[in-house]
């Protein structure tokens, strides 16, 4: 993965924040809303693309946009840099491969000590019955 490249494949747009600001909410338009287009990339192969698509599903759209969104920030600059920053760090996350588990034996001694504890619980369960006579 090339940062330079999936960043110039990037798009922002500017719009107007919501929230608190006062008059600079209604003037300025610092939120930042980032779009990458999944299928469209060129910088990322085709395993890539398959392992981001299955690990980003819940955040792409049915067209494999990804959009993330900023607005943390009052200045626009910083609200770019922060949103293309949590991309990276997103698009990192997805593409590491997780090891595969390899499955082991349970020990004997693992197997020992349940059937030990199996039969404590039985005599104290058993020791609780009345006396036959």
């Amino acid at each position: 993965m090339e940062a330079k490249k999936i960043i110039s494949e990037l798009n922002f747009k500017a719009v107007r924040s919501s929230g608190a600001g006062g008059q600079n909410v209604n003037k300025v338009s610092s939120k930042v809303v980032l779009t990458f287009d999944l299928n469209a990339s060129q910088a990322l192969n085709e395993e890539e693309k398959i392992l981001i698509s299955t690990k980003l599903a819940t955040k792409l759209t049915s067209e494999n946009l990804l959009i993330l969104n900023c607005d943390e920030d009052r200045s626009q600059l910083k609200n770019k840099a922060n949103v293309t920053k949590r991309f990276l760090e997103l698009i990192q996350k997805a593409l590491v491969v997780p090891k595969k588990r390899k499955a082991t034996k349970v020990p004997r001694s693992v197997i020992e000590k349940r059937i030990k504890e199996k039969r404590n619980i039985s005599e104290i369960k058993g020791s609780r019955k009345k006396p036959e006579f």
